[in-house]
């Protein structure tokens, strides 16, 4: 009969009992001093134990299986959703990332040709943050361009901009480096009224402006309505 000796520091048997055939010389020696012995447990009540142990461990395995699959699938989605976003917003009114399109970098101070577009997009910078947006943009009598924002003081990045502050504006696919500065005199804000007015006569305007209602040709610009001029960016 095999004997085994109280070993708490070599734990390979049942209850921290060791073979003394695998004791080394001097554990040897401090069992005949403080080490206990009795018969080895016997392989049939090992085994037991052994697969006792094994059962939470392979539990463990297969929730962190789980668990970095599901990770793995949220990350794929997010990326997902985060390319179409970039590449197809600003969409009605979820804004948008960077505009991409073909630059125009030639002076532009005729913006007659804006009226034939029916929606202008706007990049402006939130920080570090590009944040780009669908608008109404019009042009007056005298060629130069407006953007129209109603209920100005209510929208995220209306009251963000500041003097001559750096834009990038896409019209039909293209996008211009412009300068946009808000508008308060009277005479100025009456003029980009007139010309938002009478762009929203236009059907393919409506069209795009999901509940639009065009307005009478003499309807009043309201107090809450803001508008900004914008210029071709020149050298930027």
């Amino acid at each position: 009969m095999r004997y085994c000796v109280s070993n708490p520091l070599r734990d390979q048997w049942l209850e921290g009992w060791t073979p003394l055939g695998r004791l080394t010389g001097a554990e040897r020696a401090g069992v005949q001093t403080d080490g206990p012995t009795r018969p080895c447990p016997s392989e049939h009540h090992r085994r037991p134990h052994t697969e006792e142990q094994a059962i939470p461990s392979r539990r463990s395995s297969t929730v962190k299986k789980i668990a970095l699959g599901t990770g793995a699938a949220l990350a794929l989605g997010l990326i997902g959703w985060g390319a179409v976003w970039a590449l197809t917003c600003p969409c009605e009114g979820t804004p948008g990332f960077v505009l991409l399109g073909d630059r125009h970098d030639e002076p532009a101070s005729d913006w007659s040709f804006a009226n034939d577009v029916a929606l202008c997009q706007i990049q402006i910078s939130m920080g570090l943050r590009p944040h780009s947006v669908n608008l109404n943009c019009m042009a007056s009598p005298d060629r130069e361009l407006f953007l129209s924002c109603s209920g100005g003081a209510r929208k995220y990045w209306c009251p963000r901009m500041g003097p001559d502050e750096g834009a990038r504006l896409r019209l039909d696919g293209v996008v211009y480096p412009v300068v946009l500065n808000r508008v308060t005199d009277t005479a100025t804000l009456d003029k980009a009224w007139s010309a938002r007015v009478q762009e929203f006569q236009k059907p393919q305007v409506l069209a795009v402006h999901p509940g639009g209602v065009a307005p009478p040709p003499d309807a009043q610009r309201p107090d809450s309505w803001w508008t900004f001029n914008v210029r071709f960016a020149r050298g930027e």
